[in-house]
């Protein structure tokens, strides 16, 4: 966390929050020569700076002095919010018992459940879940909570959220969906999870890309076989390529050997009328190729 510091008071009451004095908050505030609310220029109070930190004493006794549980920094970020990103849930606990709102958001649309979900943090997780928090949530760019949670790879929030109603496939606005994410991350357990689920194996971003061409092209090869125990498409996608153009592009030749050997074509074109073995000079990828390109010719 930045923060700037606007007095020598009002400094003197930031470093206490920070380092967790307890007894020199309790003299600062007690002397009536500070106001409890505070502020800095981009409007982080003290309860912000305590919640960040994880210093419990500290957030009780500025809530006890009468600080505002819900004022919003300029970004729009609360104490909940900082106390939900790091993970500090006996704090999330307390804000709640003297009115946090789980409502507010930050300028990206960010709230505190997106933040606990992005970084993984399951007990966060459960307890904003039982105090009220949207598991719908959307930042700025339609990105979930459980989008989040997909892209880092926590799959006990993944559960968690799943089990509390988020849509397995409601996407982002660019049409990325939290199975693609995860593929093109190489979150294999996540994966499988949001197949299980009922996540679609074929769901197109906007580029026309799929999970199973994602993971072709980054080598995730747990991934892929994963994605094919669920018949995903192996033709020819809107994008105007399939998933063995990818792997070939994207040279790993066990991808290569993964996809023929689940039956992709060898002898399928691009939109540009290229084989997978013609975007090649890799002999290894080749020689995985050929044989399938021979058997089709001889037919």
């Amino acid at each position: 966390m930045s923060y700037k510091k606007e007095t020598p008071l009002a400094n003197a009451v930031f470093w206490a929050a920070q380092k967790g004095n307890l007894a020199l908050l309790q003299l600062l505030l007690n002397s009536g020569r500070v106001d409890v609310d505070c502020k800095d220029k981009f409007g982080t109070t003290a309860l912000m700076v305590a919640s960040y930190t994880g210093h419990y004493e500290c957030v009780r006794e500025l809530i006890m002095q009468g600080a505002d549980i819900n004022l919003q920094r300029e970004t729009g970020s609360t104490a909940l919010f900082f106390a939900s990103q790091q993970g500090h849930n006996d704090i999330v606990k307390l804000l709640f018992e003297f009115g946090a709102s789980t409502e507010l958001q930050t300028k990206d649309g960010g709230t505190a459940l997106s933040a606990a979900c992005q970084y993984g943090h399951s007990d966060v997780v459960e307890t904003l879940l039982k105090n009220g928090a949207n598991v719908h949530d959307e930042l700025s760019d339609g990105a979930t909570p459980l989008f989040l949670a997909s892209q880092e790879g926590h799959v006990t929030v993944i559960r968690q959220l799943l089990s509390s109603g988020a849509k397995v496939n409601h996407p982002r606005k660019d049409g990325t969906v939290p199975l693609w994410i995860a593929a093109q991350m190489g979150h294999n357990e996540v994966v499988k999870v949001l197949l299980l689920r009922g996540a679609d194996r074929d769901a197109e971003r906007k580029d026309g890309s799929t999970a199973l061409f994602k993971a072709a092209h980054k080598g995730h090869n747990v991934v892929i076989e994963e994605l094919l125990k669920f018949c995903p498409s192996l033709g020819l996608l809107r994008n105007g390529s399939t998933a063995l153009h990818a792997a070939v592009m994207g040279g790993s030749v066990k991808t290569v050997a993964l996809l023929v050997g689940a039956n992709a074509d060898p002898m399928l074109p691009n939109k540009n009328n290229d084989l997978p073995a013609d975007l090649t000079k890799n002999d290894r990828i080749l020689r995985t190729l050929k044989p399938h390109i021979s058997n089709r010719e001889s037919l």
